[in-house]
């Protein structure tokens, strides 16, 4: 089976840190988004992926390439942001197996996905929401799909697409995003994903849903915070350095020096970060931040970032520098 992993969004949300990092490189829990993503398809198997790339698209071919050489991976440029149908359109000539499985690079996940895949039928992932007007929907009828409609206006199901996707009939899959992309077929100026499913759907295909509980944005400061929470949750606290408080729970890079400070809880901290003298709930700070003699809660702090000095809420980008006095 192939996964099939759109990355090439801009990441607007995610604004400083993402004029220098793909969305999907932020550090959450142990290690990048992608990087979770990755490790659970290989836990299940799935060993051949195509990744849709954009915006710093380098940077993501370079992770992957240095952290997980076994991966069999290929890459199509999304040049125009034109909806996620489009994306995936791209990869089609990629797809060599009947089944593919479709991830959407800003969602972390926690499902067995072999009770999926062994019922060997074309089944979305979903998860029943108060606000289904910023997803797609799924309508069902005795166990199948009926109806996928993307954004609805008015209240038509609970079922929200999570951005998961079993696919049993990829040939198919690819005729109808074919048929989309030729003939123009949009919605909200977009080609959709979900309107190549209600094709499949139009043309005889069985499609069912799978219930999607642990399911984790990371598209927003506060998603990317709370999903860095549970994460931590699950995974518990690594090392405590001499000298250094921790609230579990909390990861430390081995390679972060961490002196005189109360950590935590649900910090991660990265690679080659500095924290000196300081106290800090509830943040991420990415890879050779430095941070001395401050008291941080509810913060991101970029790459190579270096703060010092007094009390604050922060939200930086990379290679910032703020000091106070």
């Amino acid at each position: 089976m192939r996964a099939v992993i759109p990355v090439a969004g801009f990441g607007t949300r995610l604004k400083p840190h993402t004029y220098s990092l793909p969305k999907v490189l932020l550090n959450v829990g142990s290690k990048p988004i992608l990087g979770h993503i990755i490790d659970k398809l290989l836990e299940e198997n799935i060993d051949k992926a195509t990744f849709v790339i954009g915006y710093l698209g380098e940077k993501i071919i370079e992770y992957v390439s240095k952290h997980y050489p076994g991966l069999k991976t290929e890459y199509v440029e999304q040049k125009e942001m034109l909806g996620l149908g489009h994306a995936i359109y791209l990869t089609t000539p990629t797809f060599d197996d009947d089944e593919i499985f479709i991830i959407l690079g800003d969602t972390i996940f926690d499902v067995q996905l072999q009770e999926v895949f062994k019922h060997k039928k074309t089944s979305l992932g979903v998860k029943e929401v108060e606000d289904p007007s910023r997803f797609g929907v799924a309508v069902c009828k005795d166990g199948r799909i009926t109806r996928l409609i993307e954004k609805p206006k008015d209240l038509i199901s609970k079922l929200a697409l999570v951005g998961l996707y079993y696919v049993n009939n990829s040939k198919l899959l690819n005729e109808c995003l074919d048929e989309l992309i030729k003939n123009k077929i949009t919605t909200k100026n977009e080609y959709q994903l979900t309107d190549a499913f209600q094709l499949m759907i139009d043309k005889g295909e069985t499609i069912t849903t799978f219930p999607v509980e642990g399911w984790y944005d990371c598209g927003k400061p506060e998603t990317l915070l709370s999903t860095n929470k549970y994460l931590l949750n699950k995974i518990g606290t690594n090392r405590i350095p001499d000298g250094v408080v921790i609230n579990h729970p909390v990861f430390i890079s081995e390679k972060a020096n961490v002196k005189n400070s109360v950590i935590g809880p649900f910090t991660t901290i990265a690679s080659n970060c500095v924290v000196t003298n300081s106290i800090i709930v509830n943040s991420i700070l990415s890879p050779g931040a430095n941070v001395d003699k401050v008291i941080l809660e509810s913060s991101i702090i970029g790459s190579d970032a270096v703060i010092k000095g007094n009390y604050n809420k922060l939200n930086t980008g990379d290679s910032s520098e703020i000091e106070y006095h």
